[in-house]
């Protein structure tokens, strides 16, 4: 890269997030990253643009779950503006870096503060701060769910009073949660998924979760780690949701698995040295799909069998809660490699009994 290209993209990076609103408008701020479809703005989840600077890697850095494709803001420019020539994108990087935005003088400030609020240290500190889930409303809300033993492991946590904020416009507010710990392959926690609940108990409509917008809110550094249950050694199962994943280790409980949080986390998320087999547990709809098939081709580019589970219903946790343990055990038991039913199911069963 070119000296000029070099101090344009450190430029744009200062300000990664005015450059994400203005030329991926279709996206939106989650955590440390800007998630948005893809480089062209479509609207999507499959495109993750670091916003800020951490140890893995630098502010306007962007890696596409989907396709594999990575750069920083400069390709963004060129490929939203459908530019060829590297001179029509360096003026329109200098023609944006002279606009005036009103918000720049607070800008620094409304960031640190942000970071701090996400940063792997903050959610370290939530976690600290939670206590066990036995006896708590998250106790409850599970069992709810079919999951009747919750085989968690520690990274679960309860929160009494787990702040919420609507938007930056609003106040605070206060609601019991979930509390899981994102952790790297090291086992270091990276980050915290937030489930807000209604201690009021449970409904159709809400499942159990606060009567709130967004329900479920994730900090930290979060892409290549996950929620873990159970240590990996050889096999491991990945999905996405936590009570997906949970469903899954009361079935299984002797089975490790890992839930990545959304499907475009799964598709990036790292897979441990010495892994021989990797279930996908994929959810039944088109971002399933493309997880599958991904995750499908990164670990058989490590030399690791991609065996897919699949759902009758919706996901695992739909499956367990309509068709119960014994059903969910059935279709498994069709789906598992051979050496592996007498390895997960059976001692499963033994252990149940």
């Amino acid at each position: 890269m070119s000296r000029d290209a070099s101090e344009l993209a450190r430029r744009l990076a200062r300000d990664a997030e005015a450059v994400c609103r203005h030329y991926l408008s279709n996206g939106k701020r989650s955590g440390r990253y800007w998630v948005v479809g893809d480089v062209h703005n479509t609207p999507g989840r499959s495109l993750y643009v670091r916003l800020l600077e951490s140890p893995k890697g630098a502010a306007g850095k962007w890696t596409d779950a989907a396709t594999g494709e990575h750069g920083d803001l400069l390709d963004i420019i060129r490929e939203c503006r459908g530019f060829r020539d590297f001179r029509e994108v360096a003026e329109e990087a200098r023609r944006f870096l002279r606009l005036p935005r009103c918000e720049e003088k607070s800008a620094p400030k409304a960031m640190r503060s942000r970071a701090s609020a996400g940063s792997q240290q903050a959610a370290r500190r939530l976690f600290a701060m939670s206590r066990p889930i036995e006896g708590t409303v998250v106790e409850t809300y599970l069992q709810r769910r079919g999951i009747a033993r919750i085989r968690h492991g520690g990274s679960l946590r309860f929160h009494p009073r787990c702040y919420y904020r609507p938007d930056e416009h609003l106040p605070a507010e206060t609601w019991p949660a979930m509390i899981a710990c994102v952790t790297d392959l090291d086992g270091r926690i990276t980050g915290v998924h937030r489930t807000w609940l209604d201690p009021g108990g449970f409904d159709r409509v809400r499942l159990g979760k606060a009567p709130i917008d967004t329900p479920r809110r994730a900090m930290g550094d979060l892409l290549g780690n996950a929620v873990r249950f159970g240590a990996a050694d050889d096999v491991l199962a990945a999905g996405e949701g936590i009570e997906t994943m949970l469903s899954l280790r009361y079935a299984l409980p002797a089975l490790p698995v890992a839930a990545a949080l959304s499907a475009n986390h799964l598709s990036a998320m790292l897979l441990p040295s010495g892994l021989r087999r990797l279930y996908i547990a994929r959810d039944a709809d088109a971002a399933g799909d493309a997880v599958q098939a991904t995750l499908t081709r990164r670990a058989e580019d490590a030399g690791i069998e991609a065996v897919a589970l699949s759902p009758r219903l919706g996901d695992f946790n739909e499956d367990l809660h309509i068709c119960g343990l014994e059903g969910l055990r059935a279709a498994l038991w069709l789906q598992l490699v051979p050496e592996d039913v007498l390895r997960f199911l059976h001692s499963s069963i033994v252990v149940a009994e």
